[in-house]
């Protein structure tokens, strides 16, 4: 009886635009003030948003969905605050569904969407994935929905992401605090990283047969810089403590299973990314 060969997964990195913030929101207090520079300044950086697709044999799966196209502007889902700290800028090619597009895959396609957390530049367009299961940590979810019940306008949980994925009745399964290494498919598990730069923070280990093993961290760890060692934390965080334990947490299990480590927002790791419109990983 002939050998049936099995499909390799294919990872696909896809571009979804440039983001602009203060770099202590990246690295808290990387440069601060002293008697010889009483007046350090402050430094704007631009840094890229991306979202990750494993096309598997036992399904899509999606790793984060980028900020929604309709972000900014006078008209925009995002605060008028939020739009000077943190803006975005992305032509139409860039934005997820119209990447989706481009490689022959429709929201419907998606078998799984693993949201990192809910923030702006990750959990933009999750409305779109109706058919799709939304993977999400618990605390994160539920910290979520209590921004929106205050009717919070500004920062990083948009209350008009948030209305439409309960508008378009998501199907959500959260992971719970003390649940860990999910598998969604052969090669393919969820971490839970717990605490940290936000309430609830997910990975995803993917094992591939030619490039072996890759981590997407996401804001776990910002950027290299942010990995050390030493661990620099960043501005932007819930739990300190949980922060630094995720970040070794990930440097232990990196080492032991040879991985790679994807960090959420590292311009020169990203240009040395393959994107989607050159080809992908296998």
């Amino acid at each position: 009886m002939a050998n049936i060969i099995k499909p390799h997964p294919r990872v696909y990195v896809m571009d979804n635009g440039r983001m602009s913030m203060d770099k202590n929101w990246m690295i808290a207090m990387h440069n601060p003030a002293s008697v010889d520079n009483p007046n350090a300044p402050a430094e704007f950086v631009e840094f890229p948003v991306y979202t990750v697709l494993i096309d598997h044999p036992e399904g899509k799966i999606l790793f984060d969905t980028a900020c929604n196209p309709n972000a900014m502007g006078s008209d925009g889902r995002w605060g008028k605050e939020t739009q000077k700290m943190f803006p975005i800028v992305a032509d139409e090619s860039c934005w997820l569904h119209n990447r989706l597009e481009q490689l022959g895959v429709g929201p419907k396609d998606i078998k799984y969407v693993v949201a990192s957390h809910l923030h702006l530049d990750h959990a933009g367009c999750l409305e779109m994935f109706t058919n799709a299961t939304i993977i999400v940590h618990e605390d994160e979810l539920n910290g979520t929905l209590q921004t929106y019940a205050s009717n919070q306008k500004e920062g990083a949980y948009v209350w008009g992401d948030i209305d439409a994925w309960i508008k378009n009745n998501l199907q959500w399964q959260t992971v719970k605090q003390d649940e860990d290494n999910l598998l969604l498919a052969e090669g393919v598990s969820v971490l839970n990283f717990g605490s940290g730069h936000a309430w609830g923070m997910l990975g995803l280990h993917v094992t591939l047969p030619e490039t072996g093993g890759i981590i997407l961290a996401s804001d776990a760890i910002y950027t290299a810089e942010s990995f050390g060692p030493p661990v620099k934390p960043p501005g932007i965080i819930y739990d300190s403590l949980g922060y630094t334990k995720a970040v070794e947490r990930i440097r232990r299990l990196a080492k032991e299973t040879n991985s790679q480590v994807w960090f959420g927002h590292d311009a020169n790791q990203f240009k040395a990314f393959r994107k989607s419109t050159e080809g992908y990983y296998e």
